[in-house]
């Protein structure tokens, strides 16, 4: 594809819309690689000299997503790239396979994801005692972690 003044504004109302339903920040977008060796060197770190090979890439660091425009060949391509980079930056502990597919696919279909959230300690109500499911019941030796009261006193 060509990339004309109307084709850069359906692609960044594309990121737009795709970054709300994602609860995410909208990226930066860089639609050229010539976009790409302008942006500072820290932020494109690992693919900027190769970036012309993918038809996307995402950049987490600098908040910024490419989109190789010259490789896609047609607009639903281009669709599945945005949204395919814009996955990348809601779940970045999710790597290419099944479950990231399904993520891309829900999120083609306009199913709306709640903002992203690091797991860190436990809530304060959480911090009782740990049991471990019997084998049989789907635990198989799986611990758990249960409110405090939760469990009977020792």
């Amino acid at each position: 594809m060509k990339l004309d003044p109307d084709l850069r504004l359906r692609i960044l109302e594309m990121i737009g819309i795709y970054s709300r339903r994602l609860s995410i920040l909208e990226p930066a977008a860089l639609l050229s690689t010539r976009e790409v060796l302008d942006a500072p060197r820290q932020l494109t770190r690992g693919r900027r000299s190769t970036a012309y090979r993918y038809y996307g890439v995402a950049y987490l660091r600098g908040n910024m997503i490419f989109v190789n425009v010259k490789k896609i060949p047609d607009p639903q391509m281009l669709e599945e790239t945005v949204v395919h980079e814009l996955v990348h930056m809601r779940f970045p502990y999710l790597s290419h396979g099944r479950r990231f597919d399904e993520m891309v696919r829900r999120a083609k279909r306009g199913e709306s994801f709640g903002p992203y959230r690091r797991r860190g300690r436990p809530r304060a109500g959480w911090r009782g005692c740990a049991a471990v499911l019997p084998r049989g019941r789907g635990g198989a030796g799986k611990s758990m972690l249960y409110p405090a009261g939760f469990c009977s006193p020792a």
